[in-house]
């Protein structure tokens, strides 16, 4: 089967195809995984939420998310191509020409950010914004520079629900600011622990993810560690300040203390299944003790 379009025939197939290669682009589990936590400060911010809002604000941020990730895919695209896990992504393959990407991208970022603008604030709006261009024009460059950008990539990857709680009340009060912290420093055992998995990868392409010359070693273990141990205290604070009860903040604590002693196996270990399992630890560790702590608070 096939339609006319610009005086040529293209092959349903073939559309189908460029579809994918857009929607992969997109990187949707990782958007909707961004998106999903700017809803958790959303309803924890909003007790008394509609259906429609938390929906707004979940596009919102999936369309400013996913327009970070094309920026992060056309600055790297060489670099992509000497990576196993990167190298069938749309650029690499030219599935996507870097304009269709360029045009794709700003289409994403402007509809999120109108929308976050106009169907809550301009403080959720800008600090969206803010977000994007930390993570597309100065934590991708930075990747090939120096370790330190895995601190600049906490600072977007721990904004969603802060962003989530401004459209919700339209400022930041402390409450954000502890919801930001949390996921502030849990990027960092998740970041190093994809970085150890992956390393032989970004070693190819030039990437510095590790905080230790040398990379798989004792010292960035520790790092690791020490980390993942301020979550504890960290994931108490909701309990202190009334955001939440005291039955999520025994689930963030035994979520904490289990998320903890993957990374005495790491360091007794300096494996790379250890490693693995402290990201698939960190996979489960934000979205269980962020839940929680919304149900609490319903």
């Amino acid at each position: 089967m096939i339609i006319q379009k610009s005086n040529q025939l293209l092959p349903l197939s073939t559309m189908a195809n460029k579809a994918a290669a857009y929607f992969k682009l997109l990187k949707f589990r990782l958007s909707i995984v961004v998106a999903f936590s700017s809803a958790i400060g959303f309803i924890l911010g909003r007790p008394d939420y509609t259906v429609l809002e938390v929906v707004l604000v979940l596009l919102g941020a999936l369309l400013v998310t996913g327009s970070a990730n094309i920026i992060n895919q056309v600055i790297e695209r060489e670099h992509d191509k000497h990576m196993k896990r990167t190298a069938k992504r749309p650029l690499p393959t030219g599935q996507i020409t870097v304009t269709e990407a360029i045009v794709y991208c700003i289409l994403l970022g402007v509809t999120g950010l109108v929308i976050l603008a106009v169907a809550f604030n301009w403080l959720a709006a800008g600090l969206s914004l803010l977000s994007l261009l930390l993570y597309g024009f100065v934590y991708t460059p930075l990747k090939r520079i120096s370790p330190i950008c895995v601190f600049v990539g906490a600072i977007p990857g721990g904004l969603p629900p802060l962003i989530g709680w401004a459209a919700a009340t339209g400022f930041l009060g402390v409450e954000a600011w502890i919801l930001f912290g949390i996921q502030f420093i849990w990027q960092f055992p998740h970041f190093w622990a994809i970085a150890w998995v992956s390393d032989e990868d970004y070693k190819r392409a030039g990437f510095k993810m590790l905080p230790f010359e040398g990379g798989k070693n004792l010292k960035t273990a520790i790092q690791i560690m020490i980390y993942t141990l301020l979550l504890i205290p960290l994931s108490l604070l909701p309990l202190q300040f009334g955001m939440t009860g005291v039955t999520s903040a025994m689930i963030a604590v035994v979520c904490g203390v289990l998320f903890l002693a993957q990374t005495f196996y790491l360091m007794s270990t300096c494996s790379k299944k250890a490693a693995m399992n402290i990201m698939f630890g960190s996979f489960l560790y934000l979205p269980i003790v962020q839940i929680a702590f919304v149900l609490d608070k319903i």
